[in-house]
């Protein structure tokens, strides 16, 4: 049931990271985000209020704080670099984050077997022969520099995410959207960057919102119900559906070295995730 609730998480972020980076291409990142995160915190206080979440302990609120700061962040890095790379190749890239809580693991005890070294190796080379043509294109090393922050960053809201569920699913998400919205209207009044959203975009915003919102609950309820490196591995595998979704909705096309990258990619989190 786990790997199940994390495949699905992969599924959902995939989507929402394809539209989101559809989005980003016409609107500034963070109006992006704040809006799709406002979107989902409706939705959280709709769950805990609905659930009576709210009497939970506060021990997740912490990893619920960090989750969203890391998560936020990241996601703002991962939007830009898909709305100017291309989404093949930079979400590959930003899926790599896995490390981080692969890292956390050996650092509770756990060591990476034989298989899971190898597919780390993989991982690391597709990144290479993926991006190589990448860094001539017009973006430059820009997309690039971007999703491996975002992955680093991405990395650290999963671990939050899986610690903070351990003590309230519901309300560590409610509490991460929470955090985000509040950082999102804080960074737009700091810019002065007036919003106005148009009734068209409303649709797309929500779905992302809702989208992630689906995947945090997926991806935190499997992380109670396995282990954590495991589970993480599995929750990466979201590449899978933006790189489908950008092949056959906007027809992108990677060059053959770019393909055979991508395929090192994921066939090292797949090992990573068989270890």
């Amino acid at each position: 049931m786990a790997a199940l609730l994390a495949l699905l998480s992969s599924g959902l972020w995939g989507s929402a990271d394809y539209l989101a980076g559809r989005l980003s291409r016409a609107r500034h990142v963070l109006v992006v985000l704040g809006a799709s995160q406002a979107a989902g915190l409706v939705l959280m206080l709709v769950t805990a209020t609905l659930t009576g979440a709210w009497d939970a302990p506060r021990g997740y609120l912490p990893w619920a704080v960090l989750a969203s700061l890391a998560g936020a962040s990241g996601l703002a890095l991962y939007y830009r670099a898909l709305a100017i790379g291309t989404m093949g190749v930079v979400s590959p890239i930003a899926a790599l984050g896995v490390v981080v809580p692969l890292a956390v693991g050996v650092a509770d005890g756990e060591r990476p077997s034989s298989v899971q070294a190898v597919g780390i190796a993989l991982a690391v080379l597709g990144v290479v022969l993926a991006s190589g043509p990448e860094v001539h294109g017009d973006a430059g090393w820009e997309p690039l520099l971007l999703a491996i922050g975002a992955a680093v960053l991405l990395g650290v809201s999963l671990v939050a995410i899986a610690r903070g569920s351990e003590q309230s699913l519901v309300m560590t998400m409610t509490a991460m959207r929470l955090t985000t919205v509040s950082l999102m209207v804080l960074a737009l009044l700091v810019l002065r960057r007036r919003v106005a959203i148009g009734v068209r975009e409303v649709p797309g915003f929500v779905a992302v919102g809702v989208l992630d919102v689906g995947a945090n609950l997926a991806f935190g309820a499997a992380a109670t119900l396995g282990l954590l490196t495991i589970v993480s591995v599995f929750g990466s595998l979201y590449p899978v559906a933006t790189i489908l979704l950008a092949r056959f909705l906007d027809g992108e096309r990677l060059r053959r070295v770019q393909q055979v990258g991508v395929a090192f990619v994921m066939a090292g989190v797949v090992a990573i995730s068989a270890g």
